[in-house]
């Protein structure tokens, strides 16, 4: 008896020693998950061999200037994954197009702009052509009513007198110095002042040619001769008036702006090229330009200037393209549509738009593999040109790639949550944000909609809570604005806007301030207000 108990007993001592090591086993497992996999994927194969193909090793530096970020493996339950209606597609490789879309606003040749000023001080007794006139080379513009002018004239006319008098004197001089009645000093003497005078003509006259006075003119000047105290103010090129500022009795000085006279015969388009494009546009490229003004009129280009100066809140570099325009129909201020012919086709990759997001100033999607479901993998990529609904990518992602298309903000909020990677320089995410789950039942999202039409953003702020995910849905309902894109400087985000298509950009605000965003062209401008 004794033996067949002590049997019994060693038995149910082992059976309890199973069940504690699969408990530990299990929640060291467990604890693994929640503390994440290792921001390096390979540093622990056991935990992430099966998607340890899908890891991306150290590249070239990113459009950021920065080198590129680890991937983090992010691991979610199947209940998990679908409360947050995850949905993938594998990526797609094409043909890049050969021609790219940019905004534009028609502008003056400034090769061909003069701004006019009179050359005398006085009061304008006469005005000429009005605003919008064309106007021709050497035509009247204004008369003015200069008492210098007629100074500097008596000026010139008395020095001619004393010129012609010291002129009448030296030659009396040789005659005497001849026949010995005088003597060579006094000669030298005369010849000397004869000098200063023809200097003090030469000078007379000169001023009166800067003041715009002729040579036949000045030649006609003689003493006893009624001066004038008027000059005209000629336009100085072929051109239409957009400015006037000339009126009759306005006081001017040599520093006064009359007129500003545009040679609209060839114009500027300048239109923005964002950073990631500049690959894509040379000087001497081809350019084809339209306007909502009438659309079926097209004006044919090139490039003639690339802006070296990149600006600091779109992004953006300016190209001048020189157009013909000799009937006028381009006028200035107006918008136009440029389609750049860039650099020949090349195979590219592209994933929906909705599969990318913003973190920091990086941009980021979500990777995951069959053979580890419920494993996803964030990765920096590069984006490229953005057409329609889908986007470029430049690098990070290879074809047959599967990338999250719906739900990837879920994924994000659990990777914060989790804290599998601190968050980069510049990120809006807040360090308590809410949790995964809660954002995938639709809890605790701020929603705002922004209508973009012919006044600009409407709302032009919306004011939400900090630390709160955002949800703000973009609608475009016009194309007689440049509101063809919206970006936020601050978050690094920049999205085109289809027109009537809704467009939804996501992001976590961490403190209260205001976030501005703008158009492509940064002349649309409205504002989050966080409280």
């Amino acid at each position: 008896m004794t033996s067949d108990t002590r049997v019994t007993m060693n038995r149910a001592a082992a059976a309890l020693v199973a069940v504690a090591l699969l408990v530990v086993g299990a929640g060291g497992t467990y604890l693994l998950m929640r503390r994440g996999a290792p921001t390096d994927p390979h540093a622990s194969e056991g935990a992430t061999s099966s998607v340890a193909e899908q890891v991306r090793p150290s590249g070239a530096p990113t459009a950021t200037g920065h080198a590129p970020l680890p991937d983090v493996v992010v691991p979610l339950t199947q209940d998990a994954v679908q409360r947050a209606g995850i949905v993938v597609t594998s990526v797609a490789s094409g043909t890049s197009a050969a021609e790219m879309r940019l905004p534009g606003v028609v502008e003056p040749n400034a090769y061909r702009q003069v701004v006019v000023t009179p050359v005398v001080a006085g009061r304008v007794t006469k005005v000429g052509p009005a605003l919008g006139d064309h106007v021709r080379r050497g035509q009247t513009l204004v008369e003015i009513y200069s008492p210098s002018l007629a100074d500097a004239q008596t000026r010139y006319v008395s020095a001619k007198a004393m010129l012609d008098a010291h002129e009448r004197e030296l030659g009396r001089a040789q005659k005497l110095v001849e026949i010995g009645a005088a003597s060579r000093q006094e000669l030298e003497r005369i010849h000397a002042e004869h000098a200063a005078q023809s200097a003090a003509v030469q000078s007379a006259r000169s001023q009166l040619e800067l003041l715009g006075m002729s040579s036949a003119t000045l030649d006609s000047l003689t003493a006893g001769q009624r001066v004038t105290a008027t000059t005209s103010v000629p336009a100085p090129i072929d051109g239409v008036v957009t400015e006037r500022a000339a009126n009759v009795g306005l006081n001017v000085d040599p520093a006064t702006r009359l007129f500003t006279v545009v040679d609209l015969s060839t114009v500027w388009v300048v239109a923005n090229v964002y950073e990631k494009d500049f690959s894509r546009v040379t000087v001497g490229s081809e350019a084809v330009i339209t306007t909502s003004a009438d659309p079926g009129l097209t004006f044919r280009g090139r490039i003639a200037y690339i802006d070296p100066q990149v600006s600091a809140e779109t992004r953006t570099a300016k190209v001048r393209i020189e157009v013909p325009n000799p009937r006028g129909e381009l006028r200035l201020g107006m918008y136009a549509d440029v389609v750049v012919t860039g650099a020949p086709a090349a195979s590219i990759i592209r994933i929906p738009r909705s599969a990318v997001q913003n973190v920091g100033d990086r941009t980021v999607v979500y990777l995951t593999s069959p053979k580890a479901p419920g494993t996803f993998i964030e990765r920096e990529v590069r984006l490229g040109q953005t057409l329609g609904d889908q986007v470029e990518i430049a690098s990070g992602v290879q074809p047959d790639d599967v990338v999250v298309t719906d739900g990837s903000f879920f994924i994000r909020a659990e990777r914060e949550r989790l804290g599998l990677r601190a968050a980069p320089k510049g990120t809006t995410a807040p360090a308590n944000s809410v949790s995964a789950e809660a954002t995938a039942r639709g809890e605790n999202i701020q929603t705002a909609k922004v209508v973009v039409n012919e006044q600009g953003f409407e709302p032009a702020k919306v004011t939400l809570r900090a630390g709160t995910p955002v949800r703000i849905t973009f609608v475009r309902t016009t194309d007689t604005t440049c509101g063809t894109e919206v970006v936020f400087p601050s978050l690094n985000i920049e999205r085109a806007l289809p027109l009537n298509e809704p467009v939804v950009i996501e992001f976590t605000p961490a403190k209260s301030g205001e976030i501005a965003f703008a158009c492509g062209m940064n002349m649309l401008h409205g504002a989050v207000v966080v409280e």
